[in-house]
């Protein structure tokens, strides 16, 4: 399954009860403003996920700000949602993807393939003169099953003694240690290449053709991506399975996780 797909190709099947979309916006300086703008106006019959209740676990311990669910759990609720096995999953968010991959990357997590990410997000739909409602769609549940992963993650251990590359999706001012809006020590994991979230779209939001994604990352065999606890990163596995390049893994603790456990920071 390619990871993207057109407003267009979503619009045509928005009767098809195969098809689930989702809407993930998500703000890091305001966790509300998400659910607010879907209620004011969304894809017609699209369910809304939130980072921090739903693609998240807040209770797990030391494992960075946005800690992965339990698996099982999250199938439970996607299930909750009518998001089932059988279903064709679109995603969406309005910041060029970097929210939308999250849940792109955590439904392959479940072993689901039929999953893609809306090139260009909601300002794409809303720019093609698309409808929108402020309804919330009735729900049907279903069963998710789990399966086996397609996807694969690192951890703290693996980061420290990595041979491969590190990739960072964070703003370069964050990277760089310029600035820190919500971790305890500005800078970067030693060694991580910042490559940020926003480099892999173009000024509409819509993701890079495959070459220009290609020539963006290089070499990502044996790789992981990281960023701030491990939402932003996801789009940097996005934009390599786009390519056509070897998958990253997750590092889903991320920046967050590795400041606060006193590991080595970088600045520069």
């Amino acid at each position: 399954m390619h990871p993207l797909i057109g407003a267009d190709d979503v619009a045509a099947r928005l009767d098809d009860p195969t098809q689930a979309v989702v809407d993930v916006r998500w703000y890091l300086t305001d966790h509300d403003l998400g659910a607010r703008r879907y209620a004011e106006a969304h894809i017609p019959g699209a369910a809304y996920l939130d980072v921090e209740q739903d693609l998240s676990d807040l209770s797990v311990p030391d494992a960075g700000r946005h800690p992965l669910p339990d698996r099982e759990a999250f199938a439970d609720l996607l299930g909750a949602k009518g998001i089932g096995n059988q279903s064709s999953v679109a995603v969406y968010d309005d910041a060029g993807g970097s929210v939308a991959a999250r849940l792109w990357w955590m439904l392959r997590w479940l072993g689901h393939e039929d999953v893609a990410v809306i090139d260009g997000g909601f300002p794409a739909w809303i720019s093609a003169g698309l409808p929108v409602e402020s309804i919330r769609p009735p729900v049907e549940p279903t069963e998710f099953v789990v399966g086996e992963p397609l996807t694969g993650t690192v951890d703290r251990d693996w980061v420290a003694a990595r041979s491969g590359r590190l990739f960072d999706a964070r703003a370069r001012e964050r990277h760089r240690g310029l600035v820190e809006p919500v971790d305890p020590l500005p800078g970067h994991i030693p060694g991580a290449e910042n490559v940020p979230a926003t480099s892999v779209v173009d000024s509409t939001g819509r993701f890079l053709p495959p070459d220009g994604l290609a020539d963006l990352l290089g070499d990502t065999d044996g790789s992981a991506a990281a960023c701030g606890s491990g939402v932003n990163a996801c789009v940097l596995i996005l934009a390599a399975v786009a390519a056509g390049l070897p998958e990253p893994a997750l590092y889903p603790g991320s920046y967050s996780e590795w400041s606060r456990a006193g590991m080595p920071v970088e600045t520069g």
